[in-house]
């Protein structure tokens, strides 16, 4: 067990005590859940703690859609576009960007279907059964062919984080040029319990 979840552990009894004096409700199902009478971090979190990742709030759609739409047990979630804590990650690959940068920028999008899969979730990201297809567009010059290793970026990140969970059928295509400028764009579709 690492040093974050130990002290998840220790916290959450009282933090439970603390919502049910102030009545707010009970903790989300990612962090009720039980073992051996412990409570812990979701398996996917945990996972995701130690690569370095925490899961940001789901970003708001930037125009007239949802993030994501769930039929049945598979969740459809919109486009992700590559941005981290500094912004949005723009350029164009074969202009003034090169594959690995690009695959970091695949990464963020990567995170950022997370976030919405767990939101789609009602915070239980555990209820992932499987990534079904991630579609990556990258902005891109006519003369680039990379798109494969770019997208990578999102596809390695999927595997280190969900294991076999995360293998999934995938195509990488060329964009003459992707919203806001960025670099990456990204959607998925879920299979959840």
């Amino acid at each position: 067990m690492t040093r974050f979840a130990r002290l998840f552990n220790q916290l959450i009894p009282g933090l439970i005590d603390c919502r049910a004096r102030l009545r707010l409700g009970p903790l989300p199902a990612s962090v009720r859940q039980q073992h051996d009478g412990r409570y812990k971090m979701s398996v996917i979190e945990t996972k995701l703690a130690e690569l370095g990742v925490t899961l940001p709030d789901a970003p708001a759609p930037a125009a007239n859609y949802v993030p994501y739409v769930i039929a049945g047990d598979t969740v459809y979630v919109s486009g992700q576009i590559s941005a981290n804590a500094k912004g949005m990650i723009t350029g164009k690959l074969g202009a003034d960007m090169d594959a690995e940068t690009g695959a970091a920028a695949a990464k963020t999008c990567a995170i950022s279907l997370l976030a919405q899969l767990k939101a789609a979730c009602d915070g239980d990201i555990d209820r992932l059964v499987r990534v079904v297809k991630l579609v990556g567009f990258v902005n891109s010059t006519a003369d680039f062919g990379d798109q494969p290793k770019v997208i990578n970026g999102a596809s390695d990140f999927m595997v280190a984080a969900l294991s076999d969970k995360g293998r999934h059928a995938r195509s990488a295509v060329s964009a003459a040029s992707l919203p806001f400028g960025v670099a990456v764009e990204i959607e998925a579709i879920f299979q959840i319990k």
